[in-house]
């Protein structure tokens, strides 16, 4: 082809075909990729390692240190029964030294659905109230419910590490 130049007609030059990458270079790649692989497959397998340990020479993956986890106690009991019900606002009674940050998480089954899902956190510069309101727009008021409460603490990775559960019924 060509094209014009304001001027003259100019010949359009032809590209110089590319040249594939020498072995050396696909060489020094696949090495490179290798190397990467077996560092990931290492850091894994170490990972993985470390993370079964526990804290305190502990076998297991939780905190070690002594735990007391119980509950539920009524904070407000709305219909005045006495029992855990729907819309009742509720606490539990932690303690531990696996960590200073113990957080409970508290959910709620009927029958197959999941209807209640809440966490609170157990230690002093944590602001909100600490205690749960059993109520949720998937709850069906009319129905019982099972709950389930774990006593746990976010780990390095951000992993929930359960120190203690506890199940509970709620009334209607």
């Amino acid at each position: 082809m060509s094209y014009w130049d304001g001027s003259q007609w100019v010949a359009e030059k032809t590209a110089a075909p590319s040249r594939a990458p020498g072995i050396a270079r696909r060489l020094l790649g696949a090495t490179a990729e290798a190397g990467l692989i077996t560092a990931l497959i290492f850091g894994l397998i170490a990972g993985s390692a470390f993370a079964a340990k526990g804290g305190n020479n502990s076998p297991k993956g939780g905190g070690g240190g002594s735990t007391s986890f119980s509950g539920p106690v009524m904070v407000h009991d709305y219909n005045g029964n006495g029992e855990t019900n729907y819309n009742d606002d509720v606490t539990f009674n932690v303690s531990t030294t696996a960590t200073s940050q113990p957080e409970v998480g508290v959910r709620c089954w009927q029958g197959t659905n999941w209807v209640y899902d809440a966490y609170v956190s157990y230690f002093n510069s944590w602001l909100s109230p600490a205690y749960f309101t059993l109520n949720s727009s998937n709850w069906d008021a009319t129905q019982d419910a099972s709950c389930t409460a774990r006593l746990f603490y976010y780990n390095k990775r951000g992993q929930e590490n359960v120190l203690a559960t506890l199940t509970f019924g709620v009334a209607t």
